[in-house]
């Protein structure tokens, strides 16, 4: 009788092997790659965060269970790829859960062979024989630097029977890494549906506003529309930053009372099948925005919407901070924030005490997602395939000596953007930030 699995990829077979596939050719018949799932983490007492697969196994393999080893060894004749699991145990999966073990390992995820994880140690030896090159994440996982450590003391111990030890480490960051950061239609498509369902809970999110509450009620509902959608949750803690709170950039308490009239900034991203959106959004709570917070607000709104228009082959990331940092500055100028020459002021820095963070950054699995930013220490260009976000903002600190209007507002305004052939699409255009569409929803 057929055996129903346990455990299932999140995406076809034919995904993680054609993924697989490619990557074998740039680790070439000598290489061979070793990832490691993160342990469980205690979130107090015997009880564990909920588990989430590290991002480089989920993109090879599908496979979501911790106490996972992948390894690759496209030069071996009969098991390029393999897997290390949890063994099943009916006694564990009362309490913890279902397993794939060693036969779903093979069976649902493909693998030319599996083996228990206690087994590790062991059969890697005799896997990695006669490889030249190991691929790994170099000081991810200190587990994995230990397993590879033993891996080539126990095969340089066993040179002098024919097999050399492997002579290189290459860090997985040059591979497959690399090759995260350009998307494939199947993973655009999947980050289309995270920004559709992250464009409906941030909807969600103002109209709920307007009847006061708390922080945390906007959070509980946000994650709820992800939910509920089928996405699988946040893809990052999410930030619900009301008044003062809004100039705290990683602002993750949300556990203070909703002021009307107030600004709330959102940053807040659902994960479908393991792709996570990133959006943030600011508006005033149950209110139409104040003068003041109208032009701080789209000071940022026209410094984004040009900064989107730049995104393109070609250009880099540190073009577009830097006319992101040169317009943020003009318009400081021009609300009485900062006085003084635009050059001048950003050659002194001046900017920073209003903007500190960066315009960009890759998106994908991760929200900060892999891939290099420089290449030789010069900015890389853009290219087709790539996810990025635009997200400049103003943060005016409660204390600043500025127009007393303005102390204690935080603006960011943040969406997700692919570099297409032709220029850009942005894939959460449906989440509303002109004036007009937030006073509809809030006011």
């Amino acid at each position: 009788m057929a055996v129903a699995p346990v455990s299932e990829p999140a995406q076809p077979p034919s995904i993680y092997a054609q993924r697989r596939a490619q990557l074998v050719q740039r680790l070439g018949p000598g290489g061979a790659l070793l990832l490691m799932s993160p342990p469980e983490r205690l979130r107090n007492g015997d009880a564990h965060y909920k588990f989430r697969q590290d991002s480089d196994i989920l993109y090879l393999t599908g496979f979501p269970e911790p106490g996972a080893v992948v390894l690759l060894r496209p030069g071996h004749p009969t098991t390029p790829f393999v897997l290390f699991v949890r063994p099943r145990n009916p006694a564990e999966e009362t309490w913890t859960g279902r397993r794939a073990g060693v036969e779903g390992a093979v069976r649902d995820f493909q693998a030319a062979a599996a083996f228990s994880a206690d087994d590790l140690d062991d059969k890697l030896a005799e896997l990695v024989a006669g490889a030249e090159e190991i691929h790994y994440p170099f000081g991810r996982e200190p587990a994995l630097d230990l397993a590879i450590a033993r891996l080539l003391g126990r095969l340089r111990g066993g040179e002098r029977r024919g097999r050399r030890a492997p002579v290189r480490l290459s860090d997985a960051r040059l591979t497959l890494h690399e090759m995260r950061l350009l998307k494939s239609p199947d993973e655009v498509a999947i980050q289309r549906r995270a920004a559709a369902i992250t464009a409906e809970a941030h909807m969600a999110a103002m109209g709920a506003a307007r009847a006061g509450g708390n922080e945390r009620e906007i959070e509980a509902l946000i994650d709820y529309t992800f939910r509920r959608r089928g996405g699988d949750g946040p893809g990052y803690t999410t930030i619900v930053g009301g008044g003062v709170n809004a100039t705290i950039l990683h602002y993750v308490e949300n556990s203070a009372p909703l002021v009307p009239g107030q600004l709330l900034l959102v940053d807040a991203g659902c994960e479908v099948d393991g792709y996570t959106a990133d959006v943030t959004r600011t508006f005033p709570i149950g209110a139409r925005f104040s003068e003041p917070q109208r032009r701080l607000y789209e000071a940022v709104l026209e410094t984004q919407q040009a900064a989107i228009e730049a995104v393109k082959p070609g250009t880099t990331l540190d073009a577009i901070h830097d006319a992101v940092v040169e317009r943020l500055t003009g318009h400081l100028v021009a609300l009485g924030l900062l006085q003084g020459d635009v050059p001048a002021l950003i050659a002194a820095g001046a900017h920073k005490a209003f903007y500190m963070h960066r315009t960009s950054h890759w998106l994908g699995m991760d929200v900060h997602d892999v891939g290099f930013y420089a290449e030789g220490g010069v900015a890389r260009p853009l290219a087709a395939g790539m996810v990025l976000t635009i997200e400049p903002g103003l943060y005016v600190a409660e204390d600043a000596a500025v127009p007393p209007e303005y102390r204690g507002l935080g603006v960011r305004i943040e969406d997700d953007l692919l570099v297409t052939d032709a220029g850009y699409e942005n894939l959460t255009v449906a989440t509303p930030k002109t004036v007009s569409e937030i006073e509809k929803l809030t006011s």
